[in-house]
């Protein structure tokens, strides 16, 4: 079932005007403080007394994040918090990173347990955080979501600046439908089974198979995001003998992993190849792939949700309401048609593929 959120659309060149630029660590202690401390308090005589005015506060925040390795949409939005969450700009952050639910959900009781102010989130699944949001909400730490959703209550968080990923999903299948093919053989990679991105991206396409007889799954698997895993897959479907025409790669890391299976063994691909290419994130290399005509689609998924979460706190700071709960950041696709200007705008990252 998909989840409608109620909230305000904010376009990305919102977000490109907030910003000053712009998976996994084996096990961190959650509790060690990754940001440089708070330069001291050097003032004296009258200046002391406005110590501890809430424009001097320090304040806490305790970030549970997906590994900044994962993919260049993970390290765009790893880059963004980072810089928002400063020492310079009044923080002290301290950070986690896994896609592990349980490791995660362990890591944001010890932040609860220390006290930290607030707590944000991006949830490696959707599922089992309604006790750790209650034990925050009883220590008056306010939690606010992030890139991800998750199946909790409103009431158990502060606010949400979120992806629409069934919208992801729906965008992409609808352009992949007006491609008018007369069957779709489909290799489908997925991303981290139980995470939203991947519910909303392979929740679209399952319907649209299961809606139309001429829509096929060659094969379904999950690559976890990773390129060489994705290589694998759609090289054991060449091996097979199997038709395929398409490969819907939930990243874009995978979609490259596929593409390479498909250049060694010499199948062409692309605008008018044998095979169509879809990849989400929208990394400025994979918009180049998709304007050379080598990917045929590339969907945008947001990574710049810090200046939001920013406004959040500053006005949960000031006392007052935030004005608007669950926010939904607005996102496109983009296949051949893509121009530079749409790359410089939408793009996240280099133009220069990574290597493994």
């Amino acid at each position: 079932m998909k989840k409608k959120f109620l909230g305000v659309v904010l376009s990305v060149a919102m977000v490109a005007t907030l910003l000053a630029g712009c998976g996994k660590k084996e096990e961190p202690a959650p509790a060690d403080d990754t940001a440089t401390e708070a330069p001291a308090d050097d003032q004296s005589g009258d200046d002391a007394a406005d110590e501890g005015s809430s424009s001097d506060k320090v304040i806490t925040v305790g970030i549970i994040n997906n590994d900044p390795t994962e993919s260049g949409y993970r390290t765009a939005n790893v880059k963004s918090l980072e810089e928002a969450f400063s020492a310079a700009n009044g923080y002290e952050a301290k950070t986690f990173y896994s896609l592990k639910n349980d490791e995660q959900i362990n890591a944001a009781q010890q932040f609860i347990q220390e006290g930290v102010d607030y707590l944000l989130l991006s949830a490696a699944d959707t599922a089992g955080w309604d006790s750790t949001l209650k034990d925050a909400q009883a220590a008056g730490i306010p939690v606010i979501l992030f890139d991800r959703t998750i199946d909790a209550d409103e009431s158990l968080y502060a606010a949400s600046i979120v992806s629409d990923m069934d919208k992801e999903g729906q965008t992409a299948v609808e352009w992949l439908a007006s491609q008018n093919l007369d069957e779709y053989n489909i290799i489908h990679i997925q991303g981290v089974m139980g995470s939203a991105a991947q519910k909303g991206r392979s929740g679209a396409l399952q319907e649209k198979v299961d809606a139309e007889d001429s829509w096929n799954i060659v094969t379904q698997q999950t690559a976890e995001w990773n390129a060489e895993k994705a290589q694998q897959i759609v090289q054991s479907v060449i091996d097979s003998g199997e038709d395929f025409n398409v490969i819907y790669a939930e990243n874009d890391d995978m979609a490259r992993g596929a593409v390479a299976a498909l250049d060694n063994a010499n199948i062409s691909h692309g605008v008018d190849g044998d095979v169509i290419i879809m990849g989400f994130d929208c990394n400025k290399w994979a918009l180049k792939e998709v304007q050379a005509g080598n990917w045929n689609y590339d969907g945008q998924c947001n990574p710049f949700q810090a200046p939001y979460i920013d406004e959040v706190i500053k006005t949960l700071e000031a006392g007052e309401e935030v004005a608007e709960k669950v926010i939904i950041l607005e996102e496109k696709g983009f296949d051949s048609s893509i121009t530079d200007a749409d790359i410089e705008a939408n793009g996240i990252g280099d133009e220069t593929a990574p290597t493994e």
